[in-house]
């Protein structure tokens, strides 16, 4: 594997305003019911003030009974999410490893397109390079598209003064909006040679083995596989408990739950990087949506409804958590913003969703998806009860409630201990302590439900760091 592009060497073609134009506007154009440009359709805003007329009616006729029913329907709700999480983690646990063979022939190997979109990356450009370099696969079979907007020169510097392979553009998107990394995604899909395509974030190590084993999962896989997830490490620095937490939360979710999703074939919401696809499967599903802040989770269920499978592959990338409150609270909103605009989009028409998806599909993905929005919407909420009935005399939680909260616990803290481990004291004292962590996400619920508001479209960087390893 040459180093074929040295410092300085690296080509820029001219950026092209008609193709930055398609990237931002192509998919909510071909596909306008399915684009997050527009957050609440009019339909929509009927059914939420018509359920909260019908909710304030029957209050002041019945409250009591309004209450009753609102608590049986959570609890049910509620009983139905947590015992399809402990069958997908189980389920996960029990699941054989899914690294496969690697073709030993180079030949068979097809050009790989990867993309990767920076914006104020200065400080990664380096291991960025070398994690590139390191890929184990024909340096001459490498499609390496590195997207930055105009103006970020800092980081167009840094890359310049940076070795590359063999097949390397560096492609400056023109000014426009959404300035998303789906609009910059979509602007290097155009250019993009390969017969797969896989998405990095600037910070990521992947394990050199990668590409080399979802060229041979699309190789021998069913044909309707369009995609394939490599697992996301967290590695966190010694002693951060925010880090830990983050860390254990990808753990569970690309150890356990998305392997298990894919082995019923049930529908993926995406990671932000490390996906891998078939180009015309990708092009065929319109390219990503550039007005989607989580266009991984958007994409991931938008190709179950397009009829077409997600798998796992088990060589993994490594990813530094946000070390800071700050960091993780913009990240984190822009998370569940994301997810609510998926989640909008998807209930524009949902008996429509529904024979996409199947119905099996369409239950799971309100148990995963709409799962994480209505745990951040709640989870702060109901630490704060229970912290009150703790404090203040005369108020308690209850039979029901107290069983509620003493069960919740008991399977989020079993549910940490079952994730796969790097390290085994800090990861086992994440989950333990886990439950503290779970109010923050309301935190952030809030600020996502500001934005969603305010700034639907407004991408809220994350300062990436090296992984430590």
């Amino acid at each position: 594997r040459g180093e074929a592009i040295r410092h300085g060497e690296l080509p820029q073609p001219a950026p092209d305003s008609d193709m930055a134009e398609r990237a931002a506007l192509g998919f909510a154009q071909a596909f306008p019911g399915q684009s997050a440009m527009s957050a609440l359709t009019q339909p929509q805003v009927q059914v939420f003030r018509r359920g909260a007329i019908a909710a304030g009616v029957c209050g002041l006729l019945g409250p009591g009974l309004l209450v009753q029913t609102l608590m049986l329907a959570g609890l049910g709700l509620f009983g139905l999410i947590l015992a399809f999480r402990v069958w997908l983690v189980a389920t996960g646990c029990f699941l054989p490893s899914r690294r496969s063979p690697v073709p030993a022939v180079d030949v068979l190997l097809p050009i790989y397109t990867i993309l990767i979109a920076l914006k104020d990356e200065a400080g990664s450009a380096g291991q960025l390079s070398r994690a590139m370099r390191g890929l184990d696969y024909p340096a001459d079979r490498l499609d390496l598209k590195l997207l930055i907007e105009t103006g970020d020169e800092a980081t167009r510097t840094a890359l310049l003064a940076e070795a590359w392979p063999e097949g390397t553009e560096l492609l400056v998107l023109p000014p426009g909006l959404p300035r998303t990394k789906p609009r910059a995604l979509n602007y290097g899909l155009e250019r993009a040679r390969g017969a797969y395509v896989v998405v990095y974030d600037a910070e990521d190590r992947p394990d050199p083995d990668q590409l080399r084993t979802a060229a041979r999962a699309f190789a021998v896989g069913p044909a309707p596989l369009a995609c394939v997830q490599a697992p996301l490490i967290g590695v966190p620095e010694h002693g951060n408990w925010l880090s830990r937490q983050w860390a254990l939360e990808y753990a569970i979710q690309f150890g356990r739950v998305l392997p298990a999703l894919a082995h019923y074939g049930l529908p993926i919401a995406l990671g932000g990087t490390s996906n891998h696809f078939k180009r015309s499967k990708l092009v065929e599903a319109g390219g990503w949506d550039a007005w989607n802040v989580t266009e991984d989770a958007d994409l991931g269920l938008r190709l179950a409804r397009c009829g077409a499978r997600v798998g796992v592959i088990s060589p993994p990338t490594l990813e530094a958590p946000p070390k800071h409150a700050s960091v993780w609270l913009a990240q984190r909103s822009r998370w569940l913003k994301g997810f609510l605009q998926t989640w909008l989009v998807l209930m524009r028409t949902p008996l429509s969703a529904a024979r996409e998806m199947g119905w099996g599909g369409f239950l799971s993905m309100q148990l995963t998806l709409g799962a994480a929005i209505l745990s951040a919407l709640v989870h702060g909420p109901w630490a704060l009860w229970c912290l009150i009935c703790v404090i203040v005399p005369g108020l308690h939680l209850g039979t029901l409630g107290t069983c509620l909260m003493v069960v919740s616990y008991i399977i989020g803290i079993a549910t940490g201990l079952a994730a796969p481990r790097r390290d085994g004291a800090g990861a086992i004292a994440a989950a333990l302590t886990s439950p503290v962590y779970w109010p923050l996400q309301s935190i952030a619920m809030a600020r996502a439900l500001y934005g969603l508001w305010h700034q639907p479209h407004f991408w809220a960087k994350t300062p990436h760091d090296a992984p430590v390893v």
